[in-house]
């Protein structure tokens, strides 16, 4: 099996047969190439930098945000889950903006909703707090669904580096955000509100980065961009599709129920409150490693679907360790649980931009498997939390996180197959 390799084409992979079977070959565009790649490739970097620290930041803060406006724990809850289910119920939108406006201008499009929804958090309102959170989580969920397509389109040959640096960049922006926002916001003495917005500078900078992209895509061929004009049918009934669906839904739900509550495990075991939140930043921190490694040793070193398994693995190794020593064997169970999730996420962004045969594809997969992915990871904490007061101990919700990597596995094998989804354009 040769399901790895970054320049997979329709015409060297199996297509996915069946009502969904495409009777022409799309037409490609060709990839950019040397300053324009560099240039665009700094620009992906910096778009996906602000894909996680507007929201990540919410969760140091959260005492003080409870505390300054009184809002209950519930209300903090759904605070931090708002974003997960703006990213899944509003994913099937994301193609239909890029085919309307265009890839590049709908992605500085999400740079200006994420720095206006930082921007209205500022209000002395609660409302407003809500409300520029869901501004923001509508930005970043446009942002999720075009980036794969647009690295399918414009670095056919580079995917997997690309891919890396995308999913590195994703962790890099969430470690970087539960790292120093209660930091910074200690030493500058600013309130929490303040605080929060200046996540916004961060999306002005890419924003202004990624403006010289909307009059250098002049180059993709007009055959392409009335190609592109027309929707993908029938992924809802390829088998493959599923299969990437459903390993993105796993991964994410084991990531986000594991961020919500193993800063709790480990105070339950005996660690400070500050010892485990870094815990949970340090875990991030592998996870950069390990999202940026997977997909670039993908078909060198090990197949998909066996580094898929590998990353389970990890997951499973850490969980057990933290069944049997939870705060003296923090740093390994950790590391292993960071390089294990990152390994997962970008082979589930991986798998979106190998599985489709253009750009096209690309956007309609994404928002499949980020629709129904995101919507099952948003219920991840939820009935975490429900295992957890029902069994009044950690061991059973770890052990439910440990099941659900069986299936992980299973469905990562099945998504790293060297078969491509197919649909035909919508008229």
């Amino acid at each position: 099996m040769r399901s790895q390799g970054p320049a997979t084409t329709p015409t060297a992979a199996a297509a996915d047969t069946g009502p969904t079977a495409t009777d022409r070959p799309p037409v490609a565009p060709p990839g950019v190439t040397g300053r324009g790649a560099l240039w665009l490739g700094l620009g992906v970097v910096l778009l996906a930098l602000n894909l996680r620290p507007a929201l990540v930041a919410v969760s140091p803060l959260a005492d003080t945000i409870r505390d300054e406006s009184g809002m209950s724990a519930a209300a903090i809850s759904l605070l931090t889950a708002l974003p997960l289910l703006c990213f899944g119920l509003l994913a099937p939108v994301a193609p239909r903006l890029g085919r309307r406006f265009g890839t590049e201008r709908a992605l500085l499009a999400t740079m200006v909703l994420i720095g206006a929804g930082t921007a209205l958090r500022m209000l002395d309102s609660v409302v407003a707090l809500f409300a520029g959170t869901v501004v923001i989580g509508a930005g970043i969920a446009v942002a999720n669904v075009l980036l794969p397509g647009l690295i399918k389109r414009d670095f056919p040959a580079r995917a997997g580096l690309m891919t890396g640096l995308y999913s590195m960049s994703l962790f890099g922006g969430a470690a970087l955000a539960a790292g120093v926002t209660l930091p910074v916001q200690q030493a500058s003495g600013m309130n929490w509100r303040t605080t929060l917005a200046c996540w916004g500078a961060l999306a002005l900078v890419a924003l202004v980065v990624w403006l010289p992209q909307l009059r250098t895509r002049t180059r993709v061929a007009a055959a392409v961009v009335r190609q592109a004009a027309h929707p993908v049918r029938g992924l809802w009934r390829s088998p493959l599709a599923w299969q990437v669906t459903a390993y993105m839904g796993l991964q994410s739900l084991n990531y986000y129920a594991a961020a919500a509550w193993l800063p709790t495990l480990l105070q339950d075991a005996g660690m400070s409150a500050g010892d485990a939140g870094w815990m949970l930043s340090f875990s991030s921190l592998l996870g950069i490693v390990g999202s940026f490694v997977a997909p670039v040793i993908v078909g060198r070193r090990l197949g998909a679907g066996t580094l898929a398994a590998v990353g389970a693995l990890l997951c499973a190794v850490a969980y057990a360790g933290l069944l049997i020593a939870p705060v003296g064997g923090a740093y390994p169970w950790m590391s292993l649980l960071g390089l294990g999730q990152g390994a997962a996420i970008s082979l589930a962004l991986l798998f979106i931009v190998q599985r489709a045969p253009d750009a096209r594809h690309v956007a309609q997969l994404s928002s499949m498997a980020q629709c129904f992915g995101y919507i099952l990871a948003a219920t991840g904490p939820t009935v975490l939390g429900a295992v957890h007061d029902a069994s009044h101990n950690w061991t059973v919700p770890v052990v439910v996180l440990l099941v659900l990597l069986v299936p992980q596995i299973v469905v990562g094998f099945g998504a790293a197959r060297d078969r491509q989804v197919a649909g035909s354009p919508q008229a």
